[in-house]
């Protein structure tokens, strides 16, 4: 199977991947330029990897959390891109990324995992491990402050999401994967419509 899998939930990551053997990846670490970079780097991992659009089985997306504008640009495109090659489009909690590669490393324990979600609070979940290569999530997503998440007794990382093992976790899920890419913004996007003035006559 060959799977694109595409992550914009912070900075912009593109994989591009043979079953779970990893052809190509790009990591922008940059999230403020998804709708700039995530093109060029379908089309860099894409070329990478001798592959053409229509090569592709299954595109992966990751659906957050994360913020608005961001996940609206990654899943906007896996979704053009899912349609003209025809491919199955599958979403994965961003975090589970972080989880994955985590105990692939061959960590053991809970995994409190932690994004930045800006205005001062952090995205997180916890993880209890893998099961079949699917991280086990216990509990989250949620969005808090950083001084109102629980830390004790869980261990910490600072891995990023990683498109990479998004399409890892959607080989090892098979035909359980869900089509499902809606996003997790879990608050208000940072930018809204104003109600405008009334105008009178």
């Amino acid at each position: 199977m060959k799977i694109l899998s595409i992550d914009t939930s912070s900075g912009t990551s593109v994989a591009v991947l043979s079953d779970s053997e990893v052809l190509a990846e790009i990591n922008n670490p940059d999230s403020m330029s998804h709708a700039e970079s995530i093109g060029l780097a379908i089309r860099d991992c894409l070329t990478k990897a001798d592959l053409k659009p229509v090569g592709i089985d299954r595109v992966v997306i990751g659906v957050g959390p994360g913020p608005f504008t961001g996940l609206r640009v990654g899943i906007a495109a896996a979704k053009f891109f899912a349609t003209g090659a025809k491919a199955e489009l599958v979403g994965i909690c961003s975090l589970d990324a972080i989880a994955y590669d985590y105990y692939s490393q061959g960590n053991t324990g809970k995994l409190l995992v932690e994004t930045d979600a800006r205005r001062k609070e952090h995205f997180w979940a916890v993880y209890s491990g893998l099961d079949s290569g699917v991280p086990i999530r216990v509990a989250g997503p949620s969005v808090a402050k950083p001084e109102e998440i629980n830390r004790s007794d869980l261990q910490l990382t600072s891995i990023t999401v990683s498109a990479a093992a998004l399409g890892k976790i959607a080989f090892h899920q098979g035909l359980k994967a869900s089509g499902d890419v809606s996003p997790i913004y879990l608050r208000e996007p940072d930018v809204s419509l104003s109600k405008g003035k009334k105008v009178t006559c």
